[in-house]
């Protein structure tokens, strides 16, 4: 009976994970990505989902409160208990701590000028042709996103938001990215004649909305009986901002007279 109760927790679990994944965003034609010119070589963010040890999932599983931080995922499996059957009259409780332990998603969208980072000018007013212009970075320029407001462990807050929110865009995103000097894009625009014109290079972000529940993390033994009891649970919302890695937006605009 245990088992099959068990085995309920963890298929119900299993379909909470299979969320429907959300249409990744489409990118406008003004959205280029320039990772392969940008001269300032971005680290890849690198937050995969931890695979829990078999001990781990089964702590997990056991857990009345879904568990995903990445962070109490590695301590849970660095951890290690031996069913022996000595165990049988081990009863323990150990207090893990307080943790964020999981984040939902209520609202992904992007702002595609989140920041502008740089301008191109071309003066024709003295032409009798059309001229081009193309984006080149001029000074470094780096783009901070960050959360919207001060919550508890927000540093573990923030990994477990942007593990959603790049499963919810299929993009890389990064709460701090960097645009050398020099990078360039091969997208040219055309200043008519007796015209001024203007190029702005702005980094998109994405505005992420959602979340985070809280609680006290109690490891229970009971003889070769193991799980995670979870105690006084909250919930507060969240949002950030997170900036897209090595992409720029452009806005192009053309006039008589200087902006």
């Amino acid at each position: 009976m245990k088992q099959d109760e068990q085995q309920n927790k963890k298929d119900k679990k299993q379909e909470e994970s299979k969320e429907k994944t959300p249409k990744q965003l489409e990118i406008p034609s003004a959205v280029i990505n320039v990772g392969q010119d940008n001269t300032y070589p971005n680290p890849t963010q690198d937050l995969p989902y931890l695979q829990p040890s078999d001990l781990t999932q089964e702590l997990i599983d056991s857990s009345e409160v879904k568990i995903e931080n990445p962070n109490l995922i590695k301590l849970l499996n660095e951890s290690s208990m031996n069913k022996s059957p000595f165990a049988l009259g081990v009863r323990a409780t150990i207090y893990l701590g307080e943790w964020a332990l999981n984040y939902e998603s209520s609202e992904t969208s992007p702002n595609w000028q989140y920041q502008k980072i740089n301008t191109n000018y071309v003066d024709n007013r003295g032409g009798k042709g059309n001229v081009t212009i193309s984006y080149s970075q001029d000074a470094q320029k780096q783009v901070k996103g960050d959360l919207t407001a001060k919550v508890p462990y927000g540093d573990h807050v923030k990994d477990l938001m942007l593990l959603k929110a790049m499963k919810n865009t299929g993009l890389p995103l990064s709460f701090e990215t960097i645009m050398g000097a020099g990078t360039k894009a091969a997208q040219v625009y055309n200043v008519p004649a007796k015209k001024l014109g203007y190029l702005y290079a702005y980094a998109p972000a994405i505005n992420e909305k959602g979340k985070v529940t809280y609680g006290e993390v109690y490891l229970t033994i009971k003889g070769t009986k193991r799980l995670i009891v979870v105690k006084n649970v909250t919930s507060q919302g969240i949002g950030a901002w997170i900036p897209i890695q090595d992409h720029v937006s452009f806005g192009f605009h053309t006039g008589d007279q200087p902006r």
